[in-house]
């Protein structure tokens, strides 16, 4: 799997400077942590949100987005945006605040 630098900066930009962000070569693309923990990815196949178990739905029902699999594996939580969803500016910030909000919420790593 390709890395998509430019999917990368957008999120780098959205998620903008905070205090414990940090970025990791991870699942064949780079991936976000807030704290240690997994925020966000960015690969050639679309950007990766988390946005926590049972916070998903409203985002699942938007065009461009599905549920994130890995494998054979569903993962609740976890959605997949493509670029027709992540490329709206507004939509990208929604779901990066989404992804914020609940991770948070979560201790530090």
């Amino acid at each position: 799997m390709a890395r998509d630098t430019g999917l990368e900066e957008l999120v780098r930009q959205d998620l903008g400077e905070r205090a414990g962000l940090s970025e990791k070569p991870m699942f064949g693309g780079l991936a976000f942590l807030l704290n240690g923990n997994l925020l966000c990815g960015a690969r050639e196949d679309g950007m990766l949100v988390r946005l926590g178990k049972g916070n998903d739905d409203w985002a699942l029902a938007l065009p461009g987005i599905v549920q994130m699999v890995m494998g054979e594996r569903r993962m609740h939580g976890w959605v997949r945006a493509g670029a027709e969803a992540y490329g709206d500016d507004a939509l990208r910030q929604r779901l990066l605040d989404a992804a914020l909000s609940y991770v948070v919420s979560l201790p530090s790593k």
